[in-house]
């Protein structure tokens, strides 16, 4: 007997084996099996043994079953089955993910007497891919525009600007307080524009001093000063044919102002410490947070370039001001934090989303991000309540009027798509994955959320 040739040492090494391990005989009859195989599959020993392979139900071997030739199974024919993923069926039902290794098993004569099979359940890997992956559908497609979330009345006139600004020469200037997502909107002006696939460089007007700021925009030449030990090229002629963006332009120098207003007027610019204008053709977009004509008038910022940079002014409303827009955000955030952390984080419970409704963001949408990050370090349970967030919102959580704008109810649309899906699909949850595009973990989660009870369609 096949069976009683194994080496019973080599048993008890196989039975602590995590991995399901299977050995058949030349006609695919089960002769052992481990407990890691009992585990996977749900299948006792008892019940496996004397069975045919095909009592686990793995579909690569459907396939293989299925093909005309003189071997029942391709194994023993091409002798070797290496990291071949695949799904078997449970003794209850379940489909699970497996990686697939199998040899043959050889006598002293060299005749074959059967073959060996390993399985590692990838189940949990799988899924977990799965669901990074809709997390990230989801991410891309909800609510968004280019990257910016908001379906309030106010963002959504922003957007209209947006695309109907991108592609126009004219210069833009982008206003709104720090935090406010001034860059984000920068950046797709240029992305939606028909110069999208030409260079798009930023420049932070307020991070550098005087001397830097006019090497960094227009370039130097060797010797301009000391430290130019050779020529180099500034960010406006590594933008040619794209879009530069000055950020915090109200903080530029009254000198480097006039050189800008030049480039505006006359598209040339010269290199510190050379006189040979170079043409450029580049597209100024600028952004600021301080009230441009308020300098103006104090002489800080000249009026003729005012007027120059101030040609389609795009202003974006603070988020106490687009309240509606929270809990999109603060959802979005959570799903983008938690896929980097390990915290097994579920939720923000409602008394925090209140909380978030309520306070008044005088850092706007960057420190929204930033109380979620830190409930994220501070709950160490399922639930971000009202005392994970930062003590200034949690502390001085007082009502402040809430805009009133129609919303649509995100939940009862998706209710109501799964109900369709399952429906089409007779009850089944694979299907209905299938049709809604998702993994059948986000179809179950879903049901159960909603308290949708699984019907299967009976044959009549």
């Amino acid at each position: 007997m096949f069976e009683q040739e194994l080496n019973d040492y080599w048993k008890t090494v196989v039975d602590t084996i995590q991995d399901g391990v299977m050995i058949v005989d030349i006609k695919g009859t089960i002769v052992s099996v481990n407990k890691g195989l009992e585990k996977i599959t749900g299948y006792t020993k008892a019940e496996l043994i004397g069975e045919p392979c095909s009592t686990i139900d793995c579909n690569i071997c459907k396939v293989v079953r299925g093909s005309k030739g003189e071997h029942w199974c391709n194994l023993f024919r091409d002798g070797v089955v290496d990291m071949r993923r695949c799904v078997l069926t449970k003794k209850d039902g379940r489909y699970i993910h497996v990686l697939k290794n199998a040899s043959l098993l050889n006598d002293a004569e060299g005749k074959v007497m059967g073959a060996v099979e390993t399985m590692t359940d990838i189940t949990e890997i799988i899924e977990k891919n799965t669901q990074i992956e809709a997390f990230r559908r989801e991410l891309r497609s909800k609510d968004g525009f280019q990257g910016i979330l908001g379906t309030s009345g106010p963002m959504q006139q922003v957007f209209d600007l947006i695309t109907n600004v991108a592609h126009s020469g004219a210069p833009v200037i982008i206003y709104g307080e720090s935090g406010t997502g001034k860059e984000l909107v920068a950046a797709a002006i240029h992305n939606i524009g028909s110069g999208k696939n030409k260079p798009y460089l930023k420049v932070n007007c307020a991070a550098l001093n005087e001397s830097l700021l006019e090497s960094e925009l227009f370039g130097h030449v060797k010797g301009a000063f000391t430290g130019a030990y050779q020529n180099r090229q500034g960010r406006f002629e590594a933008a040619q044919g794209g879009a530069i963006f000055l950020d915090e332009i109200g903080d530029l120098p009254l000198s480097t102002q006039v050189k800008l207003l030049r480039v505006l007027e006359e598209k040339v610019i010269e290199r510190v410490g050379d006189n040979q204008p170079l043409h450029i053709d580049v597209r100024i977009i600028s952004a600021t947070n301080r009230n441009l004509k308020e300098l103006v008038a104090a002489g800080i910022f000249r009026e003729d370039l005012f007027y120059r940079i101030n040609v389609i002014p795009i202003v974006i409303p603070p988020l106490r001001e687009r309240r509606n827009d929270i809990p999109l955000l603060a959802e979005s955030f959570f799903r983008r934090i938690r896929l980097k952390n390990d915290k097994n984080i579920l939720s923000i419970s409602n008394q925090s989303m209140e909380a978030l409704m309520h306070y008044s963001w005088p850092g706007n949408v960057r420190e929204l991000k930033s109380a979620l990050e830190y409930a994220f370090v501070t709950c160490n349970g399922s639930i971000i309540g009202p005392n994970h967030l930062p003590p200034d919102i949690f502390l001085n959580n007082r009502p402040l009027p809430v805009e009133e704008e129609p919303r649509i109810d995100r939940d009862e649309i998706q209710k109501s798509r799964l109900i369709e899906a399952l429906e089409r699909a007779e009850g089944n949850q694979s299907k209905a994955a299938r049709i809604l595009n998702v993994s059948r973990v986000t179809v179950w989660n879903r049901m159960k959320k909603y308290s949708i009870k699984p019907v299967r369609k009976l044959d009549v």
